[in-house]
């Protein structure tokens, strides 16, 4: 599929981060003309580029578009209008944001922001305030990664940025080096992890170490290079060190860094014929590279692909390798919607009407009590609700371990068949392959499955995500979040998988379902079935006919869905009346002011029950905020009720944690008496920004 043209003079590229190229690149023409369509084809009003199925432009797209480009020795046909983009386009600092850091101060943003603007002929100096303020390496907390370890790929970028903006580097010799150096193994290779643990390198983080010391002007050993050739496999391709036990995949990230390392080293592949080959075998139909055979084009994929063969002075024939079409669906299948980690706690009365109001057919109860379970099932069962409850929990203080990457936690969210009790891996902590074969496989056996939470360490998570890929793992990759907003916005990388393991939404979260309303009404995941079942969930699933959407004030008010064929998100848009929140008019939430419950003694799960007779309840709108708990300010009070047309007497109640922060709040109605039937409630209700005074009526059977 290539054919080497050594006859020609490629650009003299330098390591990693190089600001200009001595000279063009000579691609043919029908080469540029082709595989610009496909950054074209990545294009957004707003200057930048972006996936395509997004409305919007992503810093690391644009970043890979640009360098792709420059590769090609032509610059974006809207040079200045991106340049514009990309200064506004830190995914977490920037105007534009939807999201935030998880925990690693992520420096590779800044990167791809100095090294667009340069490659696009602009000024970058704006960056040298904040990377001059970079001297030494970042903390990082045990309550993520066992032993502390920075996010190696994210401490060296601060190296990276210094070197691209001309900083002087002996400002850093003394914050970095010695970091730099303990995370060199005998081998020459580099990893996350002290080399002191005995483990070997991996091949991304032995490309980032090899060119962060040579950016201090540290000399390098030639030894690595046997390593790094052992990375190689008879296919050309190079995977992330020789002999891996568990994610042994050929990636072109893999291929790139061992191309860029050995560059460094003024050597080449034992077997460049055949690296060529295989990078030509990612080629796609519509001009961009995959990261692997047959995997669909991806940006950052393109542009290390036409890096590694500008390297390697190696030119693709013009052919490429036709994807497959999305599988036809049939119509018969409807949307239904599934949330994960909801609430598991609380009032189990408010939490089947939110599941009435929003739609929710399947409700994954986080960390619940398993009574506290049977009570809401219970209870919607009573009131005829079509919701399915089930376990869907996160394993705090569980960390899984790939030797010298590090041992982190958030990797263990298991989902429980509905009815079955969740079990808890008694280890805690171990190996992935203590945890697949103690904790992941009979969660599969039992119908259940695991969601893939977060983590800033790309080295680690790539593994576990392609094992997962390659020999059954992970079943889902968690998106929409209350915290980190957007995590596939936070960590791009998992973007990559978009087409392997279905993109979902994860609520996690923190309080009772009233309180917590705003999340469970912004962020959902959608799937295709013939009913809302476990089975019909599960079908989906392995299908891939599943989408994670949100949309609420982090997504300014539009719809993002993340995930999916071209054919689920179309069938998903045509079925929007289905799980759709919103309309012209506003959203479920704006008709829903109050929360009216009427109490009985047995209600155990209901906070404020009586000893003896009834009580009303009365919880009016009020935000809960990350860290404050619920805000002082409601947005919606009582001012006065009335029962069967009689006046009668609010009792104000609060609950507050330790730091005395705000946890709940309700106001209570007495009814000793209360015939049985129904009785209708009127409250007077008030805006708080705005003053505007309203009723609203309720009907309670008792």
């Amino acid at each position: 599929m290539l054919r080497q043209t050594m006859c020609i003079a490629f650009a003299a590229r330098t390591s990693l981060g190089s600001a200009q190229n001595e000279c063009k690149s000579p691609w043919p023409v029908e080469i540029v003309q082709v595989v610009s369509r496909y950054l074209e084809s990545l294009a957004k009003a707003d200057g930048g580029y972006g996936w395509v199925e997004q409305y919007d432009s992503h810093l690391s797209v644009t970043f890979a578009v640009i360098g792709s480009y420059q590769v090609l020795g032509i610059k974006p046909p809207s040079a200045k209008k991106t340049a514009e983009f990309v200064r506004k386009a830190h995914p977490i600092n920037g105007p534009l944001r939807e999201t935030r850091k998880h925990w690693a101060e992520l420096k590779e943003f800044d990167f791809q922001q100095i090294q667009s603007l340069l490659w696009l002929g602009e000024d970058a100096g704006d960056f040298k305030k904040i990377v001059q303020g970079w001297k030494r390496v970042s903390p990082y907390t045990a309550a993520y990664e066992k032993g502390q370890n920075p996010v190696f790929r994210q401490e060296v970028h601060s190296i990276f940025c210094r070197q691209l903006l001309g900083l002087p580097m002996d400002e850093i010799v003394s914050g970095f080096g010695q970091y730099i150096s303990e995370r060199e193994r005998k081998n020459g290779s580099f990893n996350n992890t002290p080399s002191s643990d005995g483990s070997d390198g991996h091949l991304v983080n032995t490309c980032f170490g090899l060119c962060a010391r040579d950016a201090l002007g540290i000399k390098n050993s030639k030894a690595v290079s046997s390593w790094l050739k052992r990375c190689q496999r008879e296919n050309g391709g190079f995977t992330w060190c020789p002999s891996p036990a568990i994610g042994n995949v050929e990636d072109v990230a893999y291929t790139w860094a061992a191309i860029h390392s050995l560059k460094l080293l003024d050597d080449k592949p034992e077997n460049v014929n055949e690296c060529i080959k295989w990078i030509g075998s990612l080629w796609n139909e519509d001009g961009g590279f995959g990261d692997r055979p047959g995997a669909a084009s991806m940006p950052m994929a393109t542009y290390m692909a036409l890096d590694v063969l500008s390297i390697l002075k190696a030119l693709p024939e013009i052919k490429r390798r036709a994807l497959p079409r999305p599988a036809l669906i049939s119509d018969k299948l409807q949307a239904f919607s599934i949330q994960f980690e909801a609430p598991g706690e609380g009032s189990p009365a408010e939490t089947v009407e939110m599941a009435r109001q929003l739609r929710i057919h399947l409700w994954g109860a986080k960390n619940s009590n398993p009574e506290w379970l049977k009570c809401v099932q219970a209870e919607a069962k009573k009131r005829r609700i079509p919701v399915i409850f089930f376990s869907s929990d996160e394993e705090y203080g569980t960390r899984v371990e790939v030797p010298g990457l590090g041992s982190y936690t958030h990797v263990n969210d298991p989902v429980f068949s509905p009815g079955l009790p969740p079990s808890i891996w008694p280890r805690k902590e171990g190996t992935w392959g203590q945890f697949r074969a103690e904790k992941l496989q009979p969660l599969h056996e039992s119908g259940g499955r695991m969601v893939w939470q977060i983590c800033d360490n790309e080295e680690f998570a790539r593994i576990l995500l392609d094992e997962s890929v390659a020999q059954g793992g992970y079943a889902m990759i968690s998106t929409f979040h209350f915290g980190c907003h957007n995590m596939a916005w936070t960590l791009p990388f998992v973007m990559r998988y978009q087409h392997d393991i279905p993109m979902v939404s994860l609520q996690d979260a923190h309080i009772e379902a009233w309180w917590w309303s705003f999340n469970l009404e912004g962020f959902r995941t959608v799937f295709l079935a013939e009913e809302p079942s476990w089975s019909g969930w599960l079908e989906a699933l392995k299908e891939r006919r599943v989408v994670a959407v949100r949309r609420d004030s982090r997504t300014g008010d539009r719809l993002r869905m993340l995930g999916g064929s071209s054919e689920v998100r179309r069938m998903v848009m045509e079925r929007a009346s289905q799980w759709r929140w919103w309309d012209e008019k506003g959203t479920v939430l704006d008709n829903m002011p109050v929360s009216v419950v009427l109490l009985r003694p047995m209600d155990v799960f209901e906070e404020g029950r009586p000893e003896r007779g009834f009580v009303l309840r009365i919880r009016t709108r009020r935000r809960w905020v990350e860290g404050k708990e619920l805000l002082e300010k409601a947005l919606v009070e009582c001012e006065s009720a009335s029962v069967d047309g009689m006046d009668v007497r609010l009792e104000k109640h609060e609950k507050r944690n330790k730091e005395q922060k705000l946890r709940d709040i309700y106001q209570t109605i007495a009814l000793d008496d209360l015939s049985v039937g129904e009785h209708s409630v009127e409250l007077d209700l008030v805006e708080v920004e705005t003053g505007k005074k309203f009723k609203h009526k309720a009907q309670i059977v008792n």
